[in-house]
């Protein structure tokens, strides 16, 4: 559980991105690294935070999907070069699947056009041409014609549960300002940190 203090921060700093005019500003990084060891990075959108942690939604069979259910460590990175002088939020910790209920609920408020696109793209995988991606749209616009677009079955969300967060607020001379958090058990600790 992340402590009332972090989460109060980060709050705080993501309404400014917000503020800031920032056309993106639940963009993070996801890093994650699959079963052999390696490394992968991109950008996904963050979809609530709360005291459990941070949450995002895709496609399970992706490729980052695979490699979350191989190794569930991974880290976030929001970087908001519009605030101040630069500020990044470092996250790590471990990625659990949602219940079925939240990701039924996150789905039901997208808009049909991404809820029919979650059917229809095999993400990740090797697409042929991008006619035989517009035959599955029109496919699965057909089959949910006049009726909701259900959740399907391989697609839904994660929290990552944090047991270190950073903040760091960029200053002149590269003279920058880092405060870690690190969990142990139940209980947050803080550090400041060199730049």
């Amino acid at each position: 559980m992340l402590k009332s203090e972090i989460l109060d921060t980060f709050l705080r700093l993501l309404d400014e991105a917000k503020a800031s005019g920032d056309p993106e500003p639940t963009a993070m990084n996801l890093a994650t690294v699959d079963a052999s060891g390696r490394v992968a990075s991109r950008i996904v959108l963050l979809k609530g935070v709360d005291e459990r942690g941070f949450r995002f939604h895709t496609n399970y069979q992706s490729d980052k999907g695979s490699q979350l259910e191989a190794r569930a460590q991974v880290a976030l990175c929001f970087h908001w070069k519009q605030l101040r002088n630069g500020v990044q939020v470092r996250v790590e910790g471990a990625a659990r699947k949602l219940q079925e209920e939240e990701s039924d609920a996150y789905f039901a408020s997208r808009p049909r056009q991404s809820q029919i696109g979650a059917w229809a793209s095999l993400q990740s995988q090797t697409l042929p041409d991008r006619d035989t991606f517009e035959q599955r749209v029109a496919r699965y616009e057909q089959q949910f014609e006049g009726r909701e677009v259900t959740r399907p079955p391989h697609w839904g969300g994660f929290v990552v549960e944090p047991d270190m967060l950073e903040f760091w607020y960029g200053a002149e001379f590269r003279l920058h300002e880092r405060v870690r958090w690190d969990r142990h058990g139940q209980t947050w600790t803080s550090r400041m940190l060199y730049p």
